[in-house]
């Protein structure tokens, strides 16, 4: 290179373009763009890593996806569990309720919203005439139980993000209830608090989505229920209308 050209560059703040590589090994004193270089390619690889685990998720059948769900041990979710919590009901529901993640009762069972939140649940279900497993689909944000009860972190709702998306697939439900804060920001992708999402229509993949109160939450402020039979009246009152179209 020119020294003309060095320094015409170096005025522009574009120096330095490269070092020179010693014989035996990199100059580690000075900042080297091919160390950086080296970087690229881990990234792209766990980037195609993970589109190509969505992918083939994205093809499973329920017996697929139920054996992979059983088996998965993509977060550290997997280390504590008794067992995954797929989820119950019918796979071909207008009705698709969501939570966040199983309970200490439901890791042991295998089955979603057992013990007195399951109870609650079933009781709401019941106020506007619907039973669990007929036209009704229940599951989680996450598959696995987190420690203590404690709420799903990002991390972990993103690995199992791809089973809820195939199980909505194959489901096809016509309306998605969303059950507590948790599994309602995760599926409107927001950080809104709940006082705020409820009693308005939502939309996730262009199904509509209703948020209410989590079971478990209502066990602990009972003078939220009016609020909860509100929310769904209004699902109700939307059903039908999904209904008559």
């Amino acid at each position: 290179m020119s020294r003309r050209r060095k320094e015409t560059l170096r005025e522009l703040g574009l120096t330095p373009i490269w070092h020179r590589r010693a014989d035996s090994a990199l100059d580690e004193s000075a900042p080297s763009t091919l160390a950086s270089d080296r970087s690229v390619p881990k990234v792209n690889a766990a980037k195609e890593v993970t589109n190509d685990r969505e992918a083939q998720i994205s093809r499973m059948d329920w017996a697929q996806l139920k054996s992979t769900v059983a088996g998965c041990i993509a977060c550290p979710l997997c280390e504590s569990r008794t067992q995954t919590v797929f989820g119950v009901g019918d796979e071909q529901a207008n009705w698709l309720f969501i939570g966040e993640g199983p309970g200490a009762r439901e890791d042991k069972t295998g089955e979603p919203f057992v013990g007195q939140a399951g109870k609650l649940l079933d009781n709401m279900l019941r106020s506007i005439q619907l039973r669990r497993g007929e036209g009704v689909y229940i599951t989680n944000i996450v598959k696995c139980r987190p420690p203590n009860n404690r709420a799903p972190e990002p991390g972990e709702a993103e690995q199992c993000r791809p089973y809820l998306k195939r199980q909505i697939v194959l489901i096809k439900p016509k309306l998605i209830v969303a059950l507590g804060k948790v599994a309602a920001q995760n599926l409107l992708h927001t950080n809104e608090n709940i006082a705020n999402l409820r009693g308005m229509l939502h939309s996730y993949a262009d199904i509509p989505l209703i948020v209410t109160y989590h079971p478990a939450y209502l066990l602990r402020s009972l003078t939220d229920k009016a609020k909860a039979w509100e929310d769904l009246c209004f699902a109700k009152a939307t059903m039908q209308s999904l209904l008559a179209q």
